[in-house]
């Protein structure tokens, strides 16, 4: 099965959106491919989006999957592996696994959900201690990063492709997730703060410019490299939310600039850290969504789905463009082609 995450260090990027988007379009292109998606994130936005967002019950649709004997989300699956953090043999993934179209009419019907849990916040202590636990003979944190590589290969036979949303944190919970992808998708907005979380993002997952030797033992690269499992590669670089007309916007594109100069500067030094050979080939414009999109995510209704005209958002009637749609569409199909 081939995974593919959505990640920054840096929260508001449009990350959940996109991803939502891009995974259903995804869908829509080829009906035959078997999509499986994790939502590790404890806010679980993704998971309500799939489920119904907030106009169709998503957040209600969300509370019954967690209110299950046989709790289907990533948090009864993480329930079940802490009282035997280090054995992989007895997984059964399947029980896990919700189908969104069974809630949410919407969506593609060849996707599946491990549905976001906020039980997520209260686990992170326990998993983090059973990761640093000295255990003679035993890698545990390998042990404990594996857990969603260990659900993959589960459930291998079951799935073609998956997609994994994460929390912009680092804790714990997002390095098992970083663990089990081969590639990654990194959306960005046109601010300096995006352009850390990009810096920031390539330090903690391979280790550059640590401000110390004190981090080079114990840091997320260095017990990947040691553990045998290979760090997911930078795949797109989905410069998001872009004022624009003809071109981006000046200011936008100056900002959007400098990140590119920085990975181009990585890419030059370690451009195994990429899947692409040239940077130009790694970066990706969106436009603003405007207002189909906020329709679009309160319904939870992909744009591939999605009419134009006169639409219900929390009591209020609102206008979708129908041109501003065709173009969402445009973009997301497009994107969607690039993620394999």
């Amino acid at each position: 099965m081939k995974v593919l995450g959505f990640w920054n260090n840096k929260g508001g990027t449009g990350k959940t959106s996109l991803a939502f988007q891009a995974i259903c379009a995804f869908a829509v292109h080829d009906p035959k491919r078997r999509i499986l998606v994790f939502d590790v994130c404890p806010q679980a936005n993704l998971s309500e989006l799939f489920l119904g967002g907030q106009e169709n019950e998503g957040g209600k649709n969300l509370l019954s999957l967690h209110g299950d004997t046989f709790r289907r989300s990533l948090g009864g699956y993480f329930q079940d592996r802490l009282p035997k953090p280090y054995d992989s043999g007895s997984i059964d993934p399947i029980g896990f696994i919700s189908t969104p179209s069974q809630f949410n009419s919407k969506i593609p019907d060849n996707i599946r959900l491990l549905a976001g849990d906020p039980l997520l916040e209260l686990q992170s202590n326990a998993i983090s201690t059973l990761a640093n636990t000295q255990i003679p003979g035993t890698d545990s944190w390998s042990k404990v990063a594996s857990w969603l590589r260990d659900f993959v290969d589960a459930c291998d036979n079951n799935f073609d492709y998956c997609f994994v949303d994460m929390n912009p944190s680092f804790s714990m919970y997002t390095q098992i997730a970083l663990a089990a992808c081969h590639r990654l998708v990194l959306p960005v907005t046109a601010d300096d703060s995006s352009r850390r979380g990009i810096q920031n993002a390539l330090s903690l997952i391979y280790g550059m410019k640590l401000p110390s030797e004190i981090y080079a033992k114990h840091n997320f690269h260095t017990r990947m490299k040691s553990a045998g499992i290979p760090s997911p590669k930078i795949h797109l670089v989905a410069k998001n939310r872009l004022t624009q007309y003809v071109r981006t916007a000046k200011g936008y594109a100056a900002v959007l600039d400098g990140i590119q100069s920085d990975l181009k500067a990585v890419h030059k030094t370690n451009p195994e850290y990429f899947t692409f050979k040239r940077i130009e080939d790694g970066m990706f414009e969106i436009r603003d969504f405007q207002t189909a999109g906020v329709v679009a995510f309160a319904r939870g209704t992909p744009f591939s789905t999605m009419k134009s005209g006169t639409l219900s958002v929390a009591t209020q009637r609102v206008q979708v463009n129908r041109d501003q749609l065709e173009v969402n569409q445009d973009i997301i199909d497009t994107l969607a082609k690039k993620l394999w």
